[in-house]
């Protein structure tokens, strides 16, 4: 295949692109990423070099050039992460996330379809989504693959559009799609916004720890490089037309969170003095800030056998460490 990654110098793609470059089934690995303040090169530096991979510096709003990739490289199959993902950027500032989530999923799309045609045998367009297009779970349920969507923020909502647009083309147009909801991910290089590496950011600096409410809205956790695994496997072995939730089955309250956060780097870096938990604050809650998420992931589980392979006790040990190993990196990153 001529595998097209979209987002690839960010958080999950690179974990993704760093699980699959040297899978047999890939002849050619183009990476296309427009390098927003999310995007670092620096994620890839292991297999920049890698006689497969390919990089595109390319805005997917800027349709005319996404149709020159996916011609020039013969794209065979698509793996579209790019987006705006932030939450509260999307409440101060919407516009980028319906440009960059909407139309620039329809400019894909669109170059998919010129470029395939009716040659539509072995082509096939991944679209990777997240379970906050559901909307927001009381105390007790679970997100399925048939949940209504519900979405809360412009985010999500946007979210929500371009997943009604990969459906749309599979059924009006015939593209074998296939689409992913997925849970949080946590692991190496998530740029320091999120929850996990703001807080271990913040500890290692002795600032306050800010926590949205009363720090009880849960998450489902997952660790990203099982995220990869499950989304590769979707790729390959995926029924066409179907969407497929990915979960870790393991939900924390985002105070539980920022506990263990202080409570481990209190161990492995006693030098810091120890009762970080004492710089936890409260502030006040987002705007339209969902209670809780949590995937049911049977299906994937039953239909193609993808199962996590990181208990969340060991992954954010692993996590934490790679934060405390690789400060270099986070200087960098910070400072564009």
């Amino acid at each position: 295949m001529n595998l097209l990654i979209t987002g690839g110098a960010g958080f999950i793609g690179s974990n993704l692109i760093q699980h699959v470059i040297d899978d047999s089934r890939i002849a050619k690995l183009v990476n296309l990423d427009c390098l927003t303040y999310a995007g670092h090169l620096a994620n890839l530096e292991t297999i920049s070099a890698h006689p497969k991979y390919v990089f595109e510096k390319v805005d997917l709003r800027d349709k005319a050039v996404v149709v020159q990739v996916v011609q020039k490289h013969e794209i065979t199959q698509v793996m579209h992460l790019a987006a705006e993902s932030h939450v509260d950027r999307s409440i101060s500032g919407p516009g980028d996330f319906i440009q960059t989530n909407i139309v620039g999923t329809f400019n894909l799309l669109e170059a998919c379809r010129s470029y395939w045609g009716s040659n539509l045998a072995g082509k096939r367009f991944h679209h990777v989504s997240t379970d906050e297009v559901y909307g927001s779970l009381g105390p007790t349920g679970l997100f399925m693959e048939t949940t209504p969507y519900a979405p809360n923020s412009p985010y999500s909502a946007s979210k929500a559009s371009s997943d009604f647009l990969v459906r749309a083309y599979h059924h009006t147009y015939g593209l074998d799609t296939v689409i992913t909801n997925c849970s949080n991910n946590y692991g190496p290089f998530q740029f320091p916004e999120k929850l996990i590496p703001v807080i271990i950011q913040n500890v290692l600096e002795r600032k306050p720890l800010p926590v949205y409410g009363d720090g009880m809205n849960v998450r489902d956790w997952l660790y990203v490089r099982d995220h990869a695994e499950a989304l590769w496997t979707v790729l390959n072995q995926g029924k066409s037309g179907e969407i497929y939730n990915i979960g870790g089955h393991n939900e924390w309250a985002n105070i539980h969170i920022v506990q263990l956060i202080c409570d481990l780097i209190d161990e492995f870096k006693p030098e810091l003095g120890g009762n970080s938990r004492r710089l936890i604050t409260y502030v006040k809650d987002r705007p339209g800030h969902d209670r809780r998420y949590a995937i049911d992931a049977t299906k994937i589980q039953r239909e193609l056998g993808w199962r996590p392979a990181h208990k969340f006790e060991q992954g954010i040990r692993e996590t934490i460490r790679w934060y405390l190993d690789n400060q270099n990196w986070v200087n960098t990153v910070l400072k564009k």
